[in-house]
């Protein structure tokens, strides 16, 4: 296949053909206005007027550079220059004309007929060759043959700049065959015809389409999913455009269009936030995130940078992921108001140190252990930092009379069916309990899975896919509540500003979304086919992991609040001093390490929490024998 050198065409030899298309246009210019015959006056002066008007256009080629653009990359800016190159040197000629017959002969040297025909044909041939010279570099280096079908989505300024992109750039090998739009159907684009959305089969029963652009500004969650889901009953592989903040330099490169996450399938309107409330709270102060490098407390650390705090403080015990935050705050986010230290928050000797050096006033407690099945093997680590850590936080935040306490819980604190869960509801009880007799305000927010988080299914089932499957999902009617990180983030910290202390906050986590159906639609988006390209397995309820995820526990009900997405949840007031007197029951236990002794204690506290799958559910059969035969 013959193919353009690697090294563009040198600048000289582009304004070398420049002036020979000049002189064309000059010399046609003077056939076409005498028909071909032209006045011996005038020919016997071609020999002056030919070099006169090159030597003109030479001047508008440096001032304009409209030979620096690299002619097999040629588009409308290009176009442009080369009209005002055009334009400005037929101007001169008038000029010069105008002076020559009102001040020195009284004849014109270049006939004005003559000037504009130039003008137009030298506007076409520069043109003309720019544009021919890049279809033959595409054609040649790319040929159709070899490009992938694609739709393209929207037909208004992103679709074009899409379209173009995909052109200019030769290694993309991808061909525009159809814009959807329904505003503009019927008509067409850069030579592409623009069909209605509903044709969508249509076109792929034409064309072996492979891929569809979304390139639309403002489309709604509703209308990408509508599209996203009629492209998986063709096997058409979505990619999206990217929001035009992000375009280097202010142009759309191919290597920016992405493919579409399974983030944007569950994706909803954005939060709207009251943030000249939460402003009011955070401005100027000194704030503690622990758990700060996870995937929750890195991304609430974000989101109060907004808010112009005098410092933000990152706790937590994962020293590369902290390492990478400061990074990230300094060279990504130009924020240097924060100070990293390195704790446990079980160790209340380093916590305490962490309050008398910088003295917060608002505490962002994000750090637990989160996994499932890790914590059902480890329930003395569980004790220690979901609940020991909790207090010691609680217990110093207190004592240093911080304004705000806010706890980052779990759906599965509700009716808890593991000792994750169960470890996050006894750390959400003492925290009530001890807001009953502190100044501060100690609140509870409290959502489901997060997407895109450490641990989360997603990343799992992205891994499989890389790998070729198969594709692991438990039961296949295990279903969970969704929520994006930014999202949750948000919700928590707007919690916190509407708080007046006490409040566990739950937030409107959507619908629930069975995890089999987000399987499937991830392989699809991947562009695999389901039992041909890779498998899917049930591999089994891991333990303690129940089929459905609920926000409040049958004895609790909600209270809405200003935000439409956060409700208060109405529940049962502890008394702190039996709250005290179970913790430090439970806590001495930890030095034994005894599992049973210590999760025995934990549904004690919590009756609610009745294990499944687990090798705890003899303790809920003892428990119960107990129950009856005191009664």
């Amino acid at each position: 296949m013959i193919k353009f050198p690697e090294s563009y065409t040198p600048r000289w030899i582009v304004f070398l053909i420049d002036l020979i298309i000049c002189s064309i246009s000059i010399s046609s210019a003077f056939l076409l206005r005498f028909n071909f015959e032209i006045p011996e006056s005038y020919f016997n002066t071609l020999s002056f007027i030919i070099p006169f008007v090159l030597f003109f256009r030479s001047i508008t080629f440096l001032i304009f550079k409209s030979y620096a653009g690299i002619i097999r990359y040629s588009g409308a800016k290009d176009t442009e220059r080369i009209f005002l190159v055009a334009i400005s040197g037929s101007l001169i000629f008038i000029v010069i004309n105008a002076i020559n017959f009102f001040l020195i002969k009284g004849s014109y040297i270049i006939p004005t007929s003559v000037i504009a025909i130039d003008f137009l044909l030298t506007v076409f041939l520069m043109a003309s060759f720019r544009l021919v010279t890049k279809i033959i570099y595409q054609e040649l280096y790319n040929p159709s043959k070899e490009k992938t079908d694609v739709i393209i989505y929207g037909a208004e300024e992103f679709g074009v700049i899409t379209k173009r992109t995909l052109d200019r750039d030769a290694e993309s090998k991808h061909k525009v065959v159809a814009f959807l739009d329904q505003q503009n159907s019927g008509k067409s684009l850069e030579g592409v015809t623009i069909y209605p959305p509903e044709q969508l089969a249509c076109i792929v029963e034409k064309d072996t389409v492979e891929k569809l652009i979304i390139a639309k500004a403002n489309i709604t969650t509703d209308e990408k999913q509508e599209i996203i889901e009629r492209c998986f009953q063709f096997n058409i592989k979505v990619l999206s455009v990217p929001d035009i903040n992000t375009w280097i330099n202010g142009e759309l490169s191919f290597n920016q269009i992405k493919e579409i996450k399974i983030e944007d399938l569950l994706e909803r309107p954005p939060i709207v936030l009251d943030k000249t409330r939460i402003k009011q709270k955070l401005l100027n102060k000194t704030i503690l995130v622990t758990g700060a490098a996870g995937s929750i407390g890195s991304e609430i650390v974000r989101q109060l940078i907004n808010f112009n705090p005098k410092r933000i403080v990152l706790f937590d015990q994962a020293e590369s992921p902290l390492y990478d935050m400061e990074l990230d705050l300094q060279e990504k986010n130009k924020f240097y108001n924060f100070e990293i230290v390195i704790g446990n928050v079980a160790d209340s000797y380093r916590v305490r140190k962490v309050f008398e050096t910088y003295e917060p006033s608002f505490v962002y407690h994000a750090a637990a252990y989160k996994h499932v099945p890790m914590m059902e093997n480890n329930p003395t680590e569980a004790l220690r930092t979901n609940i020991l850590g909790t207090k010691i936080l609680t217990d110093i935040s207190n004592e240093f009379n911080v304004e705000q306490f806010v706890m980052v819980s779990t759906d599965k604190a509700v009716n808890p069916t593991n000792i994750m869960g169960a470890s996050k509801r006894i750390a959400e009880i003492y925290t009530q309990a001890f807001n009953q007799i502190s100044d501060t305000n100690f609140i509870t927010t409290r959502f489901g899975n997060v997407l895109g988080s450490n641990g989360s299914v997603i990343l799992r089932f992205k891994k499989q896919i890389d790998k070729g499957g198969p594709v692991t999902v438990t039961h296949p009617e295990v279903t969970r509540y969704f929520m994006t990180i930014p999202e949750a983030c948000q919700l928590v910290i707007e919690a916190g500003a509407m708080s007046k202390g006490g409040e566990i906050f739950i937030f409107d986590m959507g619908k629930s979304v069975k995890i089999i159906d987000l399987a499937k639609k991830m392989i699809k988006l991947s562009g695999l086919t389901i039992g041909k390209d890779i498998q899917v397995k049930y591999t089994g309820l891991r333990p303690g992991e129940k089929l459905y995820e609920e926000l409040l526990n049958d004895k609790e009900n909600t209270i809405p609040t200003h935000h439409s997405k956060i409700m208060i949840a109405k529940v049962m007031h502890y008394d702190i001093e039996q709250v005290r007197n179970d913790f430090n029951e439970l806590l001495n236990m930890q030095k034994n390490h005894n599992n049973q002794d210590i999760v025995r204690k934990m549904k004690e506290i919590v009756p609610e929490f009745k294990s499944q799958n687990s090798i705890y559910e003899e303790i809920d059969i003892e428990l119960e024998k107990d129950a009856i035969q005191e009664v």
